[in-house]
């Protein structure tokens, strides 16, 4: 799959280290201004927009070619943040959060009504906090959260580094910030909690069997 040729979508992609003076705070005001960045997580490498601009997103999902059927989650810097983005919170997602955040687990739980509606198709939506410094900041400055995909085109494999972002999404996004090789090799895990029982939507670090006992641990089709 080919990137998108349309010239609304192309720009000067610019290179930072999240360790250069101001960095990070140049890089929270271009999301602040409506801008697609690249930056790292814990997991796989993220592109983001800020979770409240609209045209950010529907320009997020063109980018990547993403169906729009498919959700873009949102990362979170802290667990303050949650009931921004969460209409509710079930107890046993709580007891997972209080387990696995920060790190690569992501929880699908009924979404904030003041979202921009074209964050997911449904009345869910899916959340994590990065179990790394550099994202978490970046987050932070930015506003508390992020829509966030994998730095890729769809169906393509993600970027496990900034180099391999650059390669995919050069000229589509303002900013790669590049922290190097990403620490994980597989997106995160996710579990939806918006049914009756909890259901495993995709298996990545944490296995299904550490979330719900042996009898429930069912997974849907991701």
């Amino acid at each position: 799959m080919t990137a998108p040729q349309d010239s609304k979508y192309q720009k000067m992609t610019t290179r930072l280290l999240p360790a250069e003076p101001d960095a990070i705070q140049q890089t929270a005001v271009l999301l602040q201004q409506g801008h697609l960045v690249v930056f790292p997580t814990d997991t796989v490498y993220g592109v983001g927009v800020h979770a409240w601009n609209d045209t950010a997103i529907r320009q997020l999902y063109a980018v990547k070619q993403r169906p729009l059927n498919k959700g873009i989650p949102i990362l979170l810097a802290d667990h303050a943040d949650l009931d921004k983005v969460a209409a509710a919170i079930p107890p046993l997602a709580r007891q997972h959060i209080a387990q696995f955040w920060p790190g690569p687990l992501t929880i699908i739980v009924p979404k904030h009504p003041d979202l921009p509606p074209s964050i997911s198709p449904n009345d869910g939506i899916a959340l994590r906090i990065p179990d790394n410094q550099a994202a978490r900041a970046l987050i932070r400055a930015a506003g508390g959260a992020l829509a966030t995909s994998s730095a890729n085109l769809s169906d393509q494999p993600p970027a496990r580094s900034g180099q391999e972002a650059l390669a995919a999404l050069q000229g589509l996004v303002s900013v790669v910030l590049d922290d190097g090789p990403s620490p994980g090799d597989r997106p995160s895990t996710i579990i939806s909690y918006l049914g009756p029982e909890p259901v495993i939507v995709r298996e990545g670090p944490i296995p299904a069997q550490a979330l719900l006992p042996q009898n429930q641990s069912r997974q849907s089709g991701s």
